[in-house]
């Protein structure tokens, strides 16, 4: 096991600084809040590519290996443990996928839009009494001859389109796509964990936690956008963190080495070494491109992400050796960075509409689009370039306008607490009916409830705090990138308290909280050099922390699958009563 913590300062460091101190006054008196002055490492290869963490030798003793036998054990379980998470969240999400079978919540817009999107390239108009008919027989249900308003650009349909494709237009094919992606990203996570704590552990216990959140589940098995947009979001993420230790491997190949072997900086190197193509920064601005075209709020988070890439390449140019790492990053990569993202993503977005591009202008096509041939247009630009443009414009006017009442709408403040979740599905039967127990004297209940694993948010309050902590105070980067990760899904909807928001948003940076409370564990089991008492007190307070949030996830496992319970039972899982 492995912690995230640094080396802790001295007593006296911490409180005063010693005699000679040439640290500004500032940093000096920070220090009595925990704040550590970044001290120069020998050999710079190490500061700008950390090693893995490697268990101890004893424990491959216990089991009777070798340290080579070892290695390669370490080795393989970086993607065996990975794996087994994943294939554990798997059978999670693909249990009975088809229960409820019902069109539950927004599956009514997207399972529909989804099928039209894979037929015709663009939404229709359907009746709106078809959802019983589908169920009923989906075979005997025609596709709709109008074009249908939508207010979400296409690409997420894509994704449940081809889960409909594959298996019909009924419960599971609609849901099929968001439980693979559901399952993908709690394999990216492991990996990314494990990139960012440079341990395999730390990063297989952030996938478990994806695992057994309740809302990452619930929208898992449901055919809306949100799960999408996260997918996305993390691939870009994940890119983006393997993009910046491939940078910091070429900065570090290119500084001089001294006699003794050990890297040193360099400040010409650093300040001019072109870093040359890029493939990761060129998937991510891909994956975010595929974001925004899912939902707009994909844009707010290439900005996060794109601030937060040119950050880490100053920050890479600084160890290198650069005298003044902001300009050289301003010089060296801030225009190949925006190049490999922002173009790309708009170029990904503007081709998810290429089904409606395609479609006839003539009033047989998508919706608007021949608003351009009816309208005049603009000489100099495509017809398909201004229908869409003033397609974009009406859909903008509806989301700030969006203000209706609805009855499990929240506040973002609330979120992080579980003030409002939302109820996708909800029945009553009678006793001896739809597995209510012939036995009850009333009736049971079954719902769907996007609810998050309580504990697991209730902990990740606290550990969002230690990471600002460690992000101010000890300059943590991953702290920083957990950070951000929380922000870009989450601080641009304070800017719309006055409109209609719901809480299942909050699953685009469910992954980051779940990356916070790993690192707070970390913290827990404390850092490199510990004593085996405070070792063992560390494991035993992350064990009970981690136990107690797998057994709150079983506990709700009824409530986010749509199993049938006793009307007590139901009750007794209602914690707070904004939850009913």
């Amino acid at each position: 096991m492995t912690s995230t913590a640094t080396p802790q300062p001295s007593p006296a460091g911490a409180l005063s600084a010693p005699a000679g101190d040439e640290t500004p006054a500032w940093p000096r008196r920070l220090r009595r809040f925990g704040y550590v002055p970044a001290a120069p490492a020998a050999d710079v290869r190490t500061r700008l590519v950390p090693p893995y963490a490697q268990p101890s030798p004893r424990l491959w003793a216990v089991f009777g290996m070798s340290a080579g036998a070892g290695e390669r054990t370490a080795r393989l379980l970086a993607w065996v443990g990975p794996l087994l998470v994943a294939l554990v969240a798997g059978a999670l999400r693909f249990w009975r996928l088809g229960s409820p079978k019902a069109v539950i919540f927004d599956e009514t817009y997207y399972a529909k839009d989804s099928w039209a999107v894979i037929h015709k390239g663009y939404e229709l108009n359907w009746p709106k009494d078809v959802d019983k008919a589908i169920i009923a027989d989906p075979s005997g249900v025609a596709l709709p001859l109008d074009p249908g308003y939508v207010v979400h650009p296409p690409v997420g349909k894509w994704v449940i389109g081809a889960g409909e494709w594959l298996f019909g237009l009924d419960p599971f094919g609609w849901r099929f796509m968001t439980a693979l992606l559901g399952t993908l990203s709690v394999l990216m996570l492991c990996r990314i964990g494990r990139r960012l704590f440079r341990s395999t552990f730390l990063g297989c216990l952030a996938g478990l936690l994806l695992a057994v959140d309740g809302l990452h589940l619930v929208m898992s098995r449901t055919a809306l956008l949100d799960l999408v947009l996260m997918f996305f979001v993390l691939a870009a993420f994940g890119s983006l963190l393997i993009d910046r230790d491939w940078a910091r491997r070429r900065l570090a190949a290119a500084l001089p080495v001294d006699a003794d072997g050990r890297v040193r900086p360099d400040a010409q190197v650093a300040e001019t070494l072109r870093l040359g193509w890029r493939p990761w920064r060129l998937l991510a601005g891909v994956c975010l491109g595929l974001a925004f075209g899912t939902k707009w709020n994909g844009l707010v988070v290439l900005a996060f992400f794109g601030v937060l890439a040119v950050l880490w390449d100053a920050a890479a140019r600084r160890v290198a050796g650069a005298g003044a790492p902001y300009l050289a990053m301003l010089k060296r990569d801030a225009l190949p960075a925006f190049a490999s993202t922002v173009p790309v993503a708009i170029g990904v977005y503007l081709a998810s509409w290429t089904g409606w591009i395609l479609s006839p202008d003539n009033g047989k096509g998508g919706y608007f689009r021949d608003w351009s041939a009816e309208q005049g247009g603009v000489a100099w630009l495509p017809d398909w370039l201004t229908s869409l443009w003033h397609y974009e414009t009406e859909v903008y006017k509806f989301h700030v306008g969006l203000t209706t009442g609805h009855t499990y709408e929240s506040n973002p403040w609330s979120w992080l607490v579980l003030g409002r979740p939302v109820s996708y599905f909800y029945e009553s039967p009678a006793p001896g009916t739809d597995g209510c127990p012939i036995t009850e004297t009333g009736k049971c209940a079954r719902e769907v409830l996007a609810l998050g694993t309580p504990l697991l948010w209730w902990a990740a309050c606290f550990a969002l705090l230690y990471v600002l902590w460690r992000w101010f105070f000890r300059r943590d980067w991953r702290a920083g990138a957990i950070a951000c990760g929380v922000a870009a899904g989450y601080l641009p909807w304070f800017n719309y308290q006055e409109r209609t928001i719901f809480y299942f948003y909050a699953v685009v940076f469910v992954p980051y909280l779940c990356l916070a409370v790993a690192m707070m564990v970390g913290a827990l089991l404390g850092p490199p050099g510990s004593s085996e008492r405070r070792r063992t007190l560390g494991a035993v307070g992350a064990g009970v922390l981690v136990l107690l949030i797998v057994w709150n996830f079983i506990y709700f496992w009824p409530v986010y699958t749509g199993q049938t319970m006793p009307m007590d039972d139901w009750r007794a899982r209602m914690w707070l009563d904004t939850w009913v």
